[in-house]
C-alpha cells in the first residue's frame, strides 16, 4: 500500500530524512512517533505529494510520488496539524466546496456531505461558521473534508495537537471507526498512550532514520529485559534492600523516592517469592507492584532525544 525506498530529503546541510525505508500494508493503522524534528511531518508531506524528495522513492498503491501524483491524490486524504479557517463559510458550504473540487455534484454531493457530517458528528453544526468552531470541531471537520472522496489512505499529522481531553477521545474513537471501515491510516502524534490504543503497528524515527517498525507488543518486548518492582516497607528500608540484594533472581536494588526499585533478571517472572521473603523476615509491606512497560517507556528507552 505505502512503500518508501532510500527516501531522503535535504534542506541545504540539514538532512530531514536519511534513506528512509518504510512499508505499510493495506488496512494498517500505523503510528509514527519520534522527537521534534525527527522527520515525521516531512515524510507525511512527501506521501501527501506536497514535497518532492531529494532522492529515493515513495509509492502509494503502486504509484510513484512525483511522477504519478495525479493518480495518487484521489487515493489519499491529508489532515495537517493546523486547520486553515475559511471566513464567511459555514460548515455545509465548506464541505460542498471541497466535494465540487472532486467533481462530486448534484444529489450525490448532497448525500455524501450529509454522510460525512453524520460520521463525524457534525450534523448539528452544518450552518455554523467554520472559523467559529472550536479546535476539536475544526479537526473533525478537517477529517470530514478528506472523507468526501472516500480515499483508501488517510495521512494525519498530529490530529490531536492542542485538543482538550474530551476532543482527543472523540478524534480517537472516530479514527477507530475509520480503521474498522478498512482505511489505511498513517498518524503522527506525541500522545503515545492514545496511539497504543489505536494503532496496529508503530514506527520510531530519530534524526530522519527509522529505528523500529513493529507491532506495539514487539516494541515493548524489546525494552523489557527484566521485570522491575516498586517495593515500599513500613520501616528498616535499608535492611530490606540488603536482604533483597542477596536474593536469587534479583539483579539490582536502588532507592526510589521512599521506595525500593528492584530489578529482576530475565528468567524471573514471578515476584511472589520476594513478597514471601520480606514477610518471613518480619518486614511490613505497604506497597509492592510491577512497573508497567508501555509505549511511552519503550520510546524513552529506544530513542536518545537527539534533534537536528
Amino acid at each position: 500500500m505505502i512503500q518508501t525506498i532510500n527516501l531522503t530529503k535535504r534542506y541545504g546541510k540539514l538532512v530531514a530524512l536519511n534513506n528512509l525505508h518504510l512499508n505499510i500494508e493495506e488496512g494498517e493503522c500505523f503510528g509514527y512517533i519520534g522527537p521534534n524534528g525527527a522527520g515525521k511531518t516531512t515524510t507525511i508531506k512527501i506521501l501527501a505529494t506536497l514535497l518532492q524528495p531529494t532522492w529515493g522513492e515513495a509509492r502509494i498503491c503502486g504509484h510513484v510520488i512525483g511522477y504519478e501524483s495525479r493518480k495518487i491524490r484521489p487515493l489519499i486524504g491529508y489532515v495537517p496539524d493546523f486547520f486553515g479557517a475559511y471566513e464567511d463559510m459555514v460548515v455545509q458550504e465548506y464541505l460542498e466546496f471541497f466535494a465540487s473540487a472532486y467533481n462530486i455534484t448534484g444529489k450525490q454531493r448532497t448525500r455524501i456531505v450529509g454522510d460525512v457530517l453524520e460520521l463525524t458528528d457534525l450534523v448539528y453544526k452544518h450552518d455554523a461558521l467554520v472559523d467559529s468552531l472550536s479546535r476539536g470541531m475544526q479537526q473533525r471537520l478537517s477529517i470530514a473534508r478528506v472523507l468526501l472522496h472516500d480515499p483508501k489512505v488517510l495521512l494525519l499529522d498530529e490530529p490531536a495537537s492542542g485538543l482538550d481531553p474530551r476532543a482527543r477521545i472523540e478524534i480517537r474513537e472516530l479514527l477507530k471507526e475509520l480503521h474498522k471501515m478498512g482505511k489505511t491510516i498513517v498518524i503522527s502524534s506525541h500522545i503515545l498512550h492514545e496511539l497504543a490504543e489505536l494503532c496496529t503497528t508503530v514506527g520510531i524515527i530519530e534524526q530522519g532514520q527509522m529505528l523500529f517498525k513493529e507491532p506495539i507488543s514487539e516494541i515493548i518486548r524489546r525494552v523489557k529485559t527484566g521485570s522491575k518492582l516498586h517495593v515500599r516497607v513500613v520501616e528498616q528500608q535499608d535492611l530490606a534492600a540488603l536482604l533483597l540484594q542477596k536474593t536469587r533472581g534479583v539483579r539490582s536494588v536502588e532507592p526510589d523516592n521512599g521506595r525500593l526499585l528492584v530489578e529482576l533478571d530475565e528468567q524471573t517472572h514471578d515476584f511472589t517469592a520476594i513478597t514471601k521473603l520480606l514477610i518471613q523476615n518480619n518486614f511490613r509491606i505497604s506497597e509492592i507492584k510491577e512497573e508497567e512497560v508501555n509505549l511511552e517507556t519503550a520510546f524513552m528507552r529506544l530513542t536518545k532525544g537527539i534533534v537536528q
